[in-house]
């Protein structure tokens, strides 16, 4: 699968965190039965690359790592079987890294100079983190009008009030977000609840 094809999967990606690897195959399989199967794992917690390997075993989903920074944690999620990385920024190394790896990659952008650095490498799907932070939908409106070949998942603050608003900029593909998948032990029933609202934000 291309980066594209992931990012038009389902309108949100769940940001997940988890602390313990045992909340990792319920959680994904709440996720999934609620229409949520490209679950980015953040590389935050000494449990994320186990927790890589058990949720690819729930049938549909499609597991990526999150919070890659450089080549080395590229190579590491890709052992563990992420078949998509996710970065909070672009650096030139990791970049190349991962057009080498052929890995569906989506590297963080902030400003016109990220964009270009990526344009630079031939990459146009990009992560807009911190989406709120770095001043919400205006500012990533003002960043799309130079670079129309370019998309975005919005990051950083998106929650269900919001998110709605950013799907509606064509350019935005699907938004990330982690209220879908909270820390600690896993309410399955709960979760897919909240993954199917996410769903239906769909275009």
């Amino acid at each position: 699968m291309s980066i594209a094809n992931i990012m038009q999967t389902a309108p949100v990606i769940p940001v997940i965190v988890v602390d313990e690897v045992e909340h990792a195959v319920p959680l994904a399989r709440a996720l999934v039965a609620g229409g949520l199967r490209v679950l980015e794992v953040t590389l935050r917690t000494p449990a994320a690359l186990d927790a890589i390997r058990a949720m690819k075993q729930v049938d549909g989903a499609i597991v990526g790592a999150g919070t890659v920074t450089n080549a080395r944690e590229l190579t590491t999620a890709m052992e563990a079987g992420s078949e998509f990385i996710v970065s909070p920024g672009l650096t030139e190394p990791l970049g190349k890294a991962a057009i080498e790896a052929g890995v569906p990659f989506l590297p963080g952008i902030a400003n016109a100079g990220d964009i270009m650095r990526g344009l630079d490498l031939g990459l146009t799907h990009f992560k807009f983190f911190p989406a709120m932070a770095a001043g919400g939908l205006p500012a990533l409106k003002a960043l799309a009008a130079p670079f129309s070949q370019c998309r975005f998942c919005p990051t950083g603050g998106i929650t269900l009030e919001n998110a709605p608003q950013w799907l509606a900029f064509d350019p935005v593909l699907c938004v990330g977000g982690s209220w879908v998948a909270p820390r600690g032990p896993v309410d399955e029933a709960v979760v897919e609840v909240a993954a199917r609202e996410a769903f239906q934000l769909g275009k």
